[in-house]
């Protein structure tokens, strides 16, 4: 072995590789549980998922080596040509691209299939980080938090367009690495506040939430008067104009749902926002757009605290649930391990992101450090919205769970985002 390759070994940081691994093996056994069968127990089975995810495991040790067989400025010399090669991936989906289940997001060679978006998630990860490392680079100077928008805004319109609006989502994460970088609170309060709008609209009704919002404004305005006696006199086209804006996101809103939902996602949005009254059409409901959380939820509450014992899953056992191999394998801890294990799981990953955090802090590199915040956050989205998801706490939307989910494109995805950074970290040392 090499010098180089003895001080890379020596400056990774082993508790990152120990999670990943930790969680890469628990993801595997999971996938086990869901496609266990006694009369095929081999596990190099290439005609089942555990097989070809052992597969997936064994190529991505490959894709390892090759990330920490490269310098570490490799990364920021050429993030901007990996970004621009990974949109010409996924614009070339609409030409070459394979449509399963309504998506047009794989490339299929064969038995083998790539989805761009799991790597562009990298790419545009590393050219925020080359655009916002720049000594001269001011995210409160409206062109270059403009330059930052357009470099997140176009893979997240090719994704949309496929149309994948769980991977599209993922890029709100980047959300927590500008507000880390000194974006304004208040705009990102806005942005909340627009959210909050548009599911009130959608759940209450327009008359409803305008009459709410405007009583609540109203009460601001009162209370801001008695404090400062001239506060209105002082700032009345602010508050008209804010008036106008309320009346304009509300309208919006309403118009946003009723023409520009499909009627599953309006569907979908009824289910979780509770908005359907008729027990006949509820049931209905859960049996077609909400069949995978019912049958997710329950298996969940089957496990109890301690769960029924690793592949003594019946629910499991008996595929009560669509799709548990990937975005719902959350489900299979729930009921073989438990609260127990269920819980345990939750901690390894807000063990992970904490420690991505940690490192990110201590990177000397803007590009690191920016970089490291990157991961933590599209982890913490991904583990966020994936768990609330099968909980039933969230809307559906189709996110796996890191590590865990079945699929090659997921799983060498999430091993070069979070083996990129390690390398990173390894020369933090060299860095200036």
């Amino acid at each position: 072995m090499s010098s180089k390759s003895r001080n890379i070994l020596a400056d990774l940081d082993w508790v990152l590789v120990f999670l990943y691994l930790l969680l890469v093996v628990a993801g595997w056994f999971s996938i086990y549980a869901v496609d266990f069968s006694s009369e095929a127990s081999d596990l190099i089975n290439l005609t089942t998922y555990y097989g070809k995810q052992l597969v997936w495991i064994g190529l991505s040790f490959l894709l390892i080596i090759l990330t920490f067989s490269i310098e570490a400025s490799f990364y920021e010399k050429f993030s901007s040509i990996f970004y621009i090669i990974s949109l010409f991936l996924l614009a070339g989906l609409f030409l070459f691209g394979k449509t399963i289940n309504g998506q047009t997001a794989w490339y299929s060679f064969g038995g083998f299939s790539l989805q761009p978006a799991e790597i562009v998630k990298i790419t545009t990860a590393l050219a925020v980080s080359k655009i916002m490392s720049d000594n001269l680079f001011d995210i409160k100077r409206f062109s270059d938090f403009k330059n930052v928008l357009i470099v997140l805004f176009i893979p997240f319109l090719l994704i949309v367009l496929q149309p994948d609006f769980g991977s599209a989502i993922i890029y709100f994460a980047f959300i927590f690495v500008l507000l880390r970088q000194g974006l304004s609170i208040q705009l990102f309060a806005g942005l909340f506040f627009i959210v909050i709008l548009f599911i009130s609209t959608v759940k209450f009704g327009v008359n409803s939430t305008l009459i709410t919002s405007l009583i609540l404004l109203l009460l601001f305005i009162f209370y801001a008067n008695k404090r400062q006696g001239l506060f209105f006199r002082k700032n009345w086209p602010v508050l008209i104009g804010v008036t106008l804006g309320l009346f304009l996101l509300v309208l919006g809103s309403n118009i946003v749902y009723k023409k520009g939902l499909k009627p599953h996602h309006k569907d979908r949005l009824a289910l979780w926002l509770r908005m359907e009254k008729d027990p006949r059409k509820i049931k209905s409901l859960k049996r077609t757009y909400g069949f995978n959380n019912d049958q997710a939820v329950k298996t969940i509450a089957s496990g109890g605290f301690l769960g029924k014992g690793y592949l003594e899953g019946d629910r499991t056992n008996g595929k009560f649930v669509p799709e548990q191999h990937t975005d719902y394998i959350f489900s299979t801890i729930g009921e073989e391990f438990g609260f127990v294990g269920t819980s345990l799981i939750v901690i390894l990953f807000v063990f992970l992101i904490v420690r991505l955090i940690y490192k990110a802090e201590q990177q000397k590199s803007k590009f690191s450090r920016i970089y490291g915040y990157s991961v933590a956050s599209i982890l913490f989205v991904h583990f966020m919205i994936n768990i609330g998801m099968v909980l039933d706490l969230l809307p559906t939307v189709g996110i796996p769970l890191p590590f865990f989910s079945y699929g090659g494109s997921s799983l060498w995805g999430f091993t070069l985002l979070i083996f990129i950074f390690i390398r990173l970290d390894a020369n933090r040392i060299n860095e200036f």
